[in-house]
């Protein structure tokens, strides 16, 4: 059972009960310079992996003695440090889906195609020998930040599709960006894009690239984020935004690995990870009709949901100075104490982006190395039922008016650190009456905010 191999050889246990799936898996692996086990069941399996060490288990789903999904969860029970990879039968992504979740690098799906066998053998001996978060750019103590930390340096070492949801300013990028430079595709490619940002009349172009004379203005070929990022990620930041037809599109790219260009007659392979984010409740659009079910159960195999900053509440005073000292340069400037409870006791609608659009704010407004409350800036904490009804509830009813659209005006400039064209875009106005109601009411722009107009 013991296998003699070189120390310094590189080692894929096969396991499958067909002889010529795995004589073709042999002559594939050998032909890349790899040494190869071959067993014919599950229990075999287990017991090589008990004695030996493995770059790669590539294993069949279905065999007389049990199943791949028994082989992915006996390796991530016993804490054996290796990939595991399930071949699935096709067009079954039920099964794919079930062995990703369950800890699977990821899945092949027969027919085999040689193409992906090979990229995906590559990618999963390029893992490092561990994965490991940076604590300086995910900081807190809380449980919350914790288990983000922790899944975060879990799917580093697999090739399954992440969803991160989270409020706006929590951080979804930069833990997209933590598994990617902790994983196996860390020297390939990271394509980003903001699915709200791109007009619905180009998106099939943008993702998939088109051909010459596809359209007008078609002047020359053009990759698309999909060719852009082979090899390596794909992150779909705002993925609540694509229109159904686009989801159509997008689902099968993912389920086929292969993307056909505007105009072109034929299909090319591309090898890409998916990481998708969104501010958005993902499965609530899905029960509204605006998101498709199937997409979403592929998108979210593996689902991390960024903390806010209301629930790090005891961590926000570290995390403040942590920021202060990566604004201001490491001079020596320092908060009050006031100032750290009055941030800790903050509600932070904007989250970990508006703590550093408020300690900008602060290091341009504060008098000396050290920051006042009055310096923060900070806006009035939203009132309670009890305070509401004190001041009259809805009426009078102009003064109840203009109370509910001051929130809303200030909510919307806090998030958008008072970018005021980027605050109307968001409130659905012009940057005219957005001005107009601003002055109308009393907000002024913070000295130092992005008033961009």
């Amino acid at each position: 059972m013991k296998a003699h191999h070189g120390a310094d050889d590189k080692v894929v246990l096969l396991v499958d009960d067909e002889p010529d799936i795995l004589e073709l898996l042999e002559l594939t692996l050998t032909g890349m310079g790899l040494k190869v086990d071959k067993v014919r069941g599950v229990q075999e399996a287990m017991s090589f992996l008990a004695v030996n060490r493995y770059d790669l288990c590539l294993t069949d789903m279905r065999m007389p003695d049990g199943d791949g999904l028994e082989l992915v969860k006996y390796i991530a029970a016993k804490k054996i440090d290796v990939p595991v990879a399930v071949i699935t039968a096709h067009g079954n992504m039920e099964n794919a889906i079930t062995v990703l979740k369950a800890g699977a690098f990821d899945y092949l799906a027969k027919p085999l195609s040689l193409e992906q066998l090979r990229n995906l053998v590559k990618s999963a001996l390029s893992l490092p020998q561990a994965a490991h978060t940076d604590d300086k750019q995910l900081l807190g103590h809380a449980t919350a930040m914790q288990k983000v930390r922790d899944l975060i340096e879990k799917v580093a070492r697999s090739q399954a599709p992440v969803h991160i949801s989270g409020e706006s300013g929590s951080g979804k990028e930069l833990a997209a960006k933590l598994i990617v430079q902790s994983g196996a595709r860390r020297d390939q490619p990271m394509v980003s894009v903001n699915c709200g940002a791109i007009p619905e009349n180009l998106m099939e172009s943008e993702f998939f690239g088109h051909k010459k004379g596809a359209f007008t203005g078609a002047d020359k070929d053009k990759e698309g984020l999909f060719q852009a990022a082979n090899g390596g990620t794909l992150f779909l930041d705002e993925v609540a935004d694509l229109p159904l037809a686009m989801q159509v599109k997008l689902l099968r790219a993912i389920q086929e690995k292969r993307v056909r260009k505007v105009g072109a007659t034929t299909e090319d392979p591309v090898d890409v990870r998916l990481i998708s984010a969104t501010h958005n409740d993902l499965a609530e659009r899905v029960k509204q009709g605006q998101f498709r079910q199937d997409l979403f159960y592929r998108l979210n195999v593996i689902p991390i949901q960024m903390p806010t900053l209301r629930e790090l509440r005891e961590d926000i005073p570290q995390i403040a100075q942590q920021k202060l000292k990566q604004l201001s340069s490491n001079a020596v400037v320092r908060f009050s104490g006031e100032a750290l409870e009055a941030l800790k006791n903050y509600n932070f609608p904007g989250n970990v982006r508006e703590l550093e659009n408020i300690i900008e704010r602060a290091l341009a407004l504060c008098s000396g190395d050290l920051i006042e409350v009055q310096d923060l800036h900070l806006m009035p904490a939203e009132r309670t039922q009890q305070e509401a009804s004190e001041m009259g509830d809805k009426y009078p009813l102009p003064d109840y008016l203009d109370r509910v659209e001051k929130e809303a005006l200030l909510e919307a400039l806090q998030k958008t650190g008072f970018n005021r064209t980027a605050a109307a875009k968001l409130l659905g106005l012009t940057f005219r009456t957005i001005r107009y109601r601003m002055e109308r009411l009393g907000i002024k722009s913070p000295v130092g905010a992005d008033d961009a107009d």
